[in-house]
């Protein structure tokens, strides 16, 4: 059983703000109530309990979060699921939250398009400072969005973004890199569609996740063929056809990303001297990958390819 009383982690990290200057984040992952969608692709329930969040927990692990971090204003509260989910973050602990929060000049949380109500809206109003919230749009291939069993349609995240965005909310887009049922160039072709996607519905900023394969029900789909973790080439590639053509700020998730490396090194592989796209190079071998994921951070932090 996961303790209640202290947060699943908590960390601090540098994200360029829409003007270009490099803030620091103080980030918290809570640890509350299982997520009740059941995403095909999802490994967050690990984190979660089986049960609705106790009154209290969510305050205290923020507390607990907050006093072992640098001061910082700019705040996200990750929770492996909907931040706005009652059975997840209890609506009474809201006051607590925004007492917690009263010096915060930008709060980032997660949250599904379906609970993007009047809950979340009176949050807002409430919140001393701006909220941004990031919703799991994953691909803008209307079928395979169907097959992930988000429980939502483009219309579905087009209609939250634009209620959010009429409240001065601001929302930011989780896009996947080569999820179930997409594959090779087309999976590229179709993050990067997805990211223009969530920028024309006005998303203010979007973060590329490459597909993991570590849950059960993934592992089954990469057994029969529906399944292919993305490649390090796969990523910059996506990276390099959105530089100069998109109107924001593109992150990369690079959490856990070494597993993305082959573990020896590639016949093709060309270190760390080729330009993007890579093309035809290694795909991301244990030789060449930690210098191409050194300038995946520097993009993260600067927005430029070095």
């Amino acid at each position: 059983m996961l303790p209640l009383d202290r947060p699943n982690g908590y960390f601090l990290e540098l994200e360029p703000a829409a003007d270009g200057r490099l803030e620091r984040v103080a980030t918290i992952l809570l640890t509350n109530r299982e997520c009740p969608l059941r995403c095909t692709m999802c490994d967050l329930w690990k984190n979660t309990i089986p049960f609705r969040t106790p009154r209290g927990a969510i305050p205290q692990q923020i507390r607990f979060a907050l006093n072992r971090l640098p001061p910082t204003r700019v705040v996200k509260l990750y929770n492996s699921g909907n931040f706005f989910d009652p059975l997840a973050i209890p609506p009474d602990d809201h006051p607590a939250i925004l007492r917690l929060l009263k010096h915060c000049r930008r709060l980032i949380v997660e949250n599904h398009p379906r609970f993007c109500g009047a809950r979340c809206l009176a949050f807002a109003e409430r919140l001393a400072g701006t909220l941004e919230v990031a919703i799991g749009l994953e691909t803008a291939h209307p079928d395979v969005l169907a097959r992930l069993n988000k429980r939502m349609t483009l219309h579905d995240f087009r209609r939250a973004t634009e209620l959010l965005r009429s409240h001065e909310i601001d929302v930011r887009a989780f896009v996947l890199l080569q999820p179930p049922f997409l594959f090779g160039e087309t999976a590229v072709q179709w993050a990067v569609r997805t990211v223009r996607f969530a920028f024309d519905c006005g998303a203010v900023c979007c973060s590329i996740i490459p597909t993991r394969g570590g849950d059960g029900l993934m592992r089954k789909l990469q057994r029969e063929g529906w399944f292919r973790p993305p490649t390090l080439a796969q990523l910059e590639s996506v990276v390099a056809r959105c530089v100069d053509r998109v109107p924001g700020r593109v992150f990369v998730d690079l959490w856990d990303i070494r597993n993305l490396l082959r573990p020896k090194p590639s016949p093709q592989c060309r270190t760390a001297s080729a330009t993007l796209p890579i093309g035809d190079g290694c795909p991301g071998c244990i030789a060449c990958g930690p210098p191409r994921i050194a300038r995946l951070r520097h993009w993260n932090l600067h927005q430029t390819l070095e």
